[in-house]
Parts: C-alpha cells; structure tokens; sequence
C-alpha cells in the first residue's frame, strides 16, 4: 500500500462524487453539510448546477474529477457506467480510493475491484440501504466491503453519509447484501401492487387498501420473530419444525392466491412464483415442515 493509500481523512478532507442522480446529489449536499470539499462530475452537467449552487465544485472531465481528490464517490446507474466514464482517467486512479455505491451483480463487482486494483486504486463496495432523501440521517447505513483498513482510514468522509457496517474482505460482499435487501423490497412492492389491484376490483380505492397492506407488511417482522426467538438459527441447523405453519398449509393458500388473481383477470406471475416455491417442497416431501424449507428449491432449482 502506497502512501497515499495510508492516508487517514480528515473531517474535512476533499471528496469527489462522480454520478449526480438523486442518490449522488444526496451524498454531495450531505458532504458539503459535514465540511467537506466536493467536487462533482456527471454527464449532463446541468445537475451539478444547484450544488454548485451549495459550495461544489464541478469539474470539467472525469480525469480533473479524479485528480481533485484521493476519495472518489461513484453513484452510477451499474459498473458499465464506470467503466466508460473513468476509462480514460486510469493513469489518475494510482493511490486513490474508489467507493463505488453503484448496483450491479457481485460478480462484476470483484471484477471492478481487480480492475481498480490493477491501476493501483483501492476499492470499496458501498451499498447505500435509504433512499436519497435519508442518507445523512440517523435511519441511514450503508454496508461496505473491500480491505478493512482502507475503509478505517476513510471513516470521516464516509460516516456523514449513514452508519457504516462492514462486512468483510470480499468485495462482493457488500453488492450481495444489497441486492438481497432490494430482493426482499422490490418484492415487497409488487406484493403491495398485486394486494391493491385484488382489492381494487371489488371498488376498494388504493387510499382505503394501502393502510391495511402497509400495516400487515410492518407486521411480518414481528410476527417471524414470535416465531424464532433468534430468525435464522434453524434455518442454519437444518431444522424446520412445523409446529406453527407448514408447507402444506401454506401451499393451499398460494394455491387460493392464484385462483383468486385469475378469476380477477390479474397477471398471476407473482402468485404463481410464490406457490411453485411450496408445490416443489411438496412434491420433494417436505409438506409437513415449516414454511422455511421453500430455500432448498431455491438453493437448487431444477
């Protein structure tokens, strides 16, 4: 590791944020709030202009972006987008510390990490779990993954942002967590649209169906953990007691599910993907078990 690299911030060390979509123009106001000197680059560089507005400094190309500080800030729309915009700045990446918020797969995660790593960067996975108008909040954290000490000596200009929770080595690591947090919210949010167009064919407005939905979703949390004093124990022993729920019970209600959306003329592709879960559990017979044994058809789909 180079001197540069053992730089430690401080508060108000230079960072750049390359990317100004609401995510990247949220961390750049929450780092000119925390003192600290920003500059910023995107590719239509009309918004930049209210954080210029805010005590930004936009920068002219990607290569004066990048030279303008040893924390560079990516928030892009996948790891193509870096690829293509910092391609012709590699010859100012040695000694400096990529943290790439972006989504993508953890595959082209450690890709990048290797490609950074090769024109003598440093890199952190960085993913982000508010939306933009929380980063800075007390709600907000973000999990990283990388070298643990390069994330150490970036802890000032990266904590303003949201709780920083490390999760290891790997740059992976942080880009999996992310995309399992999302698996479950983008889920969630068609489950939500599914259950609001079921009861908007019987006239129940989404104003009156929302409440209720939202309140049965906050619930699900609770209810798992009435369940298991510590979520996750039996899944990892292997065990799947179906004393409270099973497999079979579960089953016929997405099979109702999938009935009801049907004769309501809704696309049942998300009905039909829940009970395939349960009809393979069966059919390998584990009816009897707990809802939980679903993973194995998930952990090996045929």
């Amino acid at each position: 590791m180079n001197e540069r690299q053992n730089f430690t911030s401080s508060p108000n060390s230079a960072v750049t944020v390359i990317g100004l979509g609401p995510m990247g123009r949220a961390m750049t106001r929450t780092l000119l709030t925390a003192g600290h000197p920003v500059t910023v680059w995107n590719r239509t560089a009309g918004r930049a202009d209210g954080l210029v507005t805010d005590g930004a400094t936009l920068a002219a190309t990607p290569v004066e972006a990048v030279e303008a500080s040893d924390l560079v800030i990516l928030s892009l729309t996948d790891y193509a987008a870096m690829y293509d915009i910092l391609d012709g700045a590699t010859g100012s990446l040695a000694g400096r510390t990529l943290g790439n918020m972006s989504s993508d797969t953890p595959d082209r995660t450690r890709e990048a990490a290797a490609w950074a790593a090769g024109h003598g960067a440093a890199f952190l996975t960085g993913g982000v779990m508010v939306p933009a108008p929380m980063v800075g909040t007390a709600a907000a954290h973000v999990y990283y993954s990388g070298p643990g000490e390069v994330l150490e000596s970036r802890l000032a200009a990266l904590t303003p942002l949201g709780t920083p929770k490390y999760l290891g080595e790997d740059p992976g690591l942080a880009q999996l967590m992310y995309q399992a947090q999302l698996a479950v919210f983008l889920t969630t949010l068609s489950a939500l649209m599914h259950a609001t167009a079921m009861l908007g064919s019987a006239g129940v407005k989404a104003g009156e169906a929302l409440p209720e939905l939202l309140s049965s979703a906050d619930s699900i949390g609770a209810i798992l953990r009435a369940g298991e004093e510590h979520p996750g124990a039996a899944l990892d022993a292997g065990e799947h007691p179906g004393d409270l729920s099973t497999i079979t019970m579960m089953g016929a209600t997405a099979d109702h599910i999938v009935e009801t959306s049907r004769s309501l003329g809704l696309d049942p592709a998300l009905p039909l993907a829940v009970r395939a879960h349960y009809r393979r559990a069966i059919e390998d017979g584990h009816g009897g078990d707990n809802w939980t044994r679903v993973i194995d058809g998930i952990r090996e789909p045929r």
